[in-house]
């Protein structure tokens, strides 16, 4: 029996490993044994717990239980306390996925105990390495020994840095496999639509009608903390809205909502309070938040994940990062880079709203945990 040790940290990673945990169960049972560790980077019993029983994921073998703490501090403690259960566990292999510190610890552990590392997402690059997540993604990497990219970019941003898609067995850190598998999410954006379709209430509670309104989601330090890019933002969303007499939904985390009052002037936080067309609502559930992206006009976010699923449900984006690890969205022309900037952001509305787009396959044909399962069992076996 193969056995997987998956490491996850944070929200989008328990989302991720519900499509390879589905493929396991139904594929691969007796094949695969997946032992799960949640670092506790990002831990809320109650969140965690309907995150798990919403995604029918396994629950955690382990919980680390790190919690926040600088980089460094929260690092160095999931290393040292993810040691240990590699060494009761011996896993065939380390699953980690994304960029965050969960992933470098985890990818760092791992490597330094000659374990084979999996990383899922691999080969995303923003090309800013004042992101900490620059930073994960680039080392996890280059300790890798299967690296499974979504896209063809992330292939090809590999290949500059000195990997090979023509490596030849048997595989290891010094000799890395690299893969376009298509993304996982996309298998999960699919298997969950439906669900979302029967099982979703968050339109009727938001009081919003489907096709009628626009969705946006802020949650960066760099846009929440900026007093400056906050209001550049709400300004933006307050022109589009009122021009356009139409919502835009915002699934805001409590912190966020507690910022705006302290990052936004007196003013242009009454306008937003007193907004009819902004809805703030607290944080969704994934089965909310596939409705909410599958039933929208456009979407407007500064995150990677979001800007991906808007692609995936065929809406137009406008991302408030000054870059993108997802370029294939703004080649294809269904997403535009403004920035949080006020002119750029409308422009890009103005831009997209007016534009007939077309959303050609990118992320694969929605299989592509089974292939990351049935190669790790052909490579690392």
């Amino acid at each position: 029996m193969f056995k997987l040790l998956t490491i996850i940290g944070a929200r989008p990673q328990i989302i991720k490993a519900a499509a390879i945990s589905r493929a396991i169960k139904k594929s691969f049972s007796d094949k695969i044994k997946e032992v799960i560790v949640h670092t506790g980077q990002h831990y809320d019993e109650k969140m965690s717990a309907i995150f798990f029983d919403e995604l029918n994921i396994p629950r955690e073998d382990y919980n680390l239980k790190t919690g926040s703490g600088s980089h460094a501090v929260q690092t160095a403690e999931i290393m040292r306390l993810l040691e240990s259960v590699l060494e009761k566990e011996k896993p065939n292999a380390v699953l980690v996925y994304g960029d965050t510190n969960s992933t470098l610890a985890g990818a760092l552990t791992a490597a330094k105990m000659h374990i084979p590392v999996v990383h899922v997402e691999a080969g995303m690059r923003s090309f800013n390495k004042s992101m900490p997540e620059e930073i994960n993604r680039i080392c996890c990497d280059h300790v890798s020994t299967l690296l499974f990219s979504p896209t063809k970019t992330g292939v090809n941003n590999l290949c500059r840095e000195g990997f090979s898609e023509h490596t030849l067995p048997p595989f290891n850190i010094n000799n890395p496999k690299v893969y376009f598998c298509g993304d996982v999410m996309y298998d999960n954006s699919l298997y969950f639509a439906a669900q979302a379709k029967s099982q979703s209430s968050i339109l009727s509670k938001s009081g919003i009608v489907k096709n009628d309104f626009m969705l946006c989601t802020i949650h960066r330090d760099s846009n929440t903390d900026n007093p400056k890019n906050l209001s550049e933002i709400f300004r933006a969303l307050i022109k589009i809205s009122e021009t356009q007499q139409q919502n835009i939904v915002i699934p805001l985390h409590p912190r966020t909502a507690k910022v705006l009052e302290q990052n936004l002037s007196p003013e242009l936080f009454q306008q937003v309070n007193n907004s009819t067309l902004l809805k703030i609502i607290e944080p969704v559930s994934f089965i909310d938040m596939i409705s909410l992206e599958s039933e929208c006009t456009m979407i407007i976010t500064d995150s990677g994940g979001v800007q991906k699923e808007s692609y995936f449900f065929q809406k137009p984006c406008i991302i408030l990062r000054n870059e993108t690890e997802w370029i294939e969205l703004v080649e294809a022309g269904t997403a535009i880079i403004a920035g949080p900037d006020y002119a750029k952001i409308v422009d890009a509305y103005n831009q997209l709203a007016s534009s007939k787009l077309s959303f050609a396959p990118l992320f694969g044909d929605g299989k592509a945990s089974e292939f990351i399962c049935s190669e790790m069992l052909s490579v690392l076996n």
